[in-house]
Formats: C-alpha cells, sequence, structure tokens
C-alpha cells in the first residue's frame, strides 16, 4: 500500500474533527450524565430489572397474543419503561444522548454531502431524511424517493 501526502493530510484532518466533536459541549454532557447513570445504583437497579423484563417480553412475542402471560408481561415493560423514562437522571442521559445523535447525524449529512448531494444517509429523522424516503425503503424506488 502505497501513502501518500494526500492520505496523511486526510488522516490528519479527520483526526482533528473528530477531536472538535469530542471536545464539544454536546459530547462533555453525554458523557457527564453517562457516568452520573452508572454512578447511581437505584438507576442501574432499574435497568437491570429492565433487562430481565425484555427477556420475558422477547419469549412471549415469539408466541404472541397466544401466550398466556402476553397481556401481563407487554403491560408490565410498558408500565416498566415509563418508570424508566420518568427517572431524572435516565431522562437527562436520554436527552443527551439524542443531542449527541442529531450532531452525528447531522455531521454525516454534511460530510456526505460535501462529496455528492446523491448520497443518501439514513439518519432515522424526517428532518435529515429525503422527503419520502427514509433512506432504505427497499422499494426500488417506486415510492419516489430513489
Amino acid at each position: 500500500m502505497v501513502t501518500t501526502m494526500t492520505d496523511i493530510n486526510l488522516l490528519q484532518e479527520t483526526s482533528q474533527f473528530s477531536d472538535l466533536i469530542i471536545s464539544s459541549d454536546i459530547f462533555y454532557r453525554y458523557t457527564k450524565t453517562k457516568k452520573k447513570v452508572q454512578a447511581n445504583a437505584e438507576a442501574q437497579e432499574m435497568l437491570v430489572h429492565f433487562q430481565g423484563l425484555k427477556e420475558k417480553y422477547d419469549e412471549v412475542q415469539r408466541f404472541g397474543k397466544y401466550h398466556p402471560d402476553f397481556h401481563n408481561v407487554t403491560s408490565e415493560v410498558r408500565e416498566y419503561k415509563r418508570k424508566i423514562d420518568t427517572h431524572p437522571l435516565i431522562s437527562d442521559y436520554k436527552t443527551a444522548e439524542k443531542e449527541l445523535e442529531n450532531l452525528l447525524n447531522e455531521v454525516s449529512q454534511i460530510l456526505a454531502h460535501s462529496v455528492s448531494q446523491e448520497i443518501k444517509v439514513p439518519t432515522g429523522n424526517p428532518f435529515f431524511d429525503q422527503a419520502g424516503c427514509s433512506g432504505g425503503c427497499g422499494s426500488g424506488g417506486s415510492c419516489g424517493c430513489g
């Protein structure tokens, strides 16, 4: 493999760019809230309990509404998910995580479109996705996105 000065410059610019993201307030807030959640015994206990509920839920989903515990397990998962989502630390973490995701989606869009406007970057966010297309419709363009 031959390395050129262009390759080296590109790698240096990539490293500087990633350093900018890592030194951003959004990334700092994300890591700070993540550490708080990891250090909080109550939040960790809730997340472990929820993981067990998710395993039960996955088992029930194999049989769907015909499973004898279908309604009990699905309602228990929904209620506990609501409880987790309203926990202050976990809520802050999810907000910070979403902000970081939005930043990375925006950066991906900018990078892709600097190469070509034809590059589709699925972000899962209709604001960034092409109108009428989530980036992976699988219809071969018949939906009008391709």
